[in-house]
């Protein structure tokens, strides 16, 4: 994509070159803007103070048009995103506070250098299905509740929404939900005890 592209000393352009800075505005208002959206999901998702994220992604932004000067990132939305999973891990850090939700998420986005063993994927396999099969014991209403929360990633307000009921009912089915899927869990991995 020759807009992305920086010009060189010749007149031609060059990927991943130094580029002006009118060149830059335009390439980040094109590439990096229309994911704003995407970015705050992001931010909220993995910083638990809210009142932060606008500074947050105000400070992701800064750094990323301040690195597209020196050279136009080949994937604008993938530098964002670890743009801003980098500032999180330095602010983390500065904090010596580590609040174990931030690790697992921010844990979870890192690349690994390595795959897993194959003895940790037989077990995450073992596990996965026994929560399938405790979700599918749930009653559809429950059920439902919990792939809202969990998987959709919808707050209690969307989901009662969704659902067509008020967000008390929403609160009553997850915590019911959560105790008989803990139950159905708990009575399913009794057995191997024993063995």
């Amino acid at each position: 994509m020759t807009d992305n592209l920086a010009k060189d000393d010749k007149g031609g352009t060059e990927k991943g070159r130094a580029a002006g800075s009118d060149a830059v505005s335009q390439w980040f208002t094109r590439e990096i803007l229309p994911h704003e959206a995407l970015l705050m999901h992001y931010l909220r998702r993995n910083w638990q103070n809210a009142s932060d994220v606008v500074d947050l992604r105000q400070e992701v932004y800064a750094r990323v048009f301040d690195a597209a000067r020196e050279a136009i990132p080949e994937n604008p939305k993938r530098f964002m995103l670890a743009t801003a999973r980098n500032l999180l891990i330095n602010l983390v850090k500065r904090e010596h506070v580590v609040q174990i939700e931030i690790v697992a998420d921010l844990d979870m986005l890192a690349i690994a250098s390595e795959g897993p063993q194959p003895d940790s994927v037989a077990v995450a396999r073992d596990e996965l299905k026994r929560l399938q099969r405790a979700l599918d014991q749930l009653p559809p209403k429950l059920r439902e509740v919990i792939v809202l929360t969990y998987i959709e990633d919808l707050r209690l307000r969307e989901i009662a929404v969704r659902l067509r009921v008020n967000k008390s009912t929403v609160s009553r089915q997850l915590a019911s939900a959560l105790q008989k899927l803990t139950d159905l869990l708990h009575s399913d991995s009794e057995p191997n005890r024993n063995e």
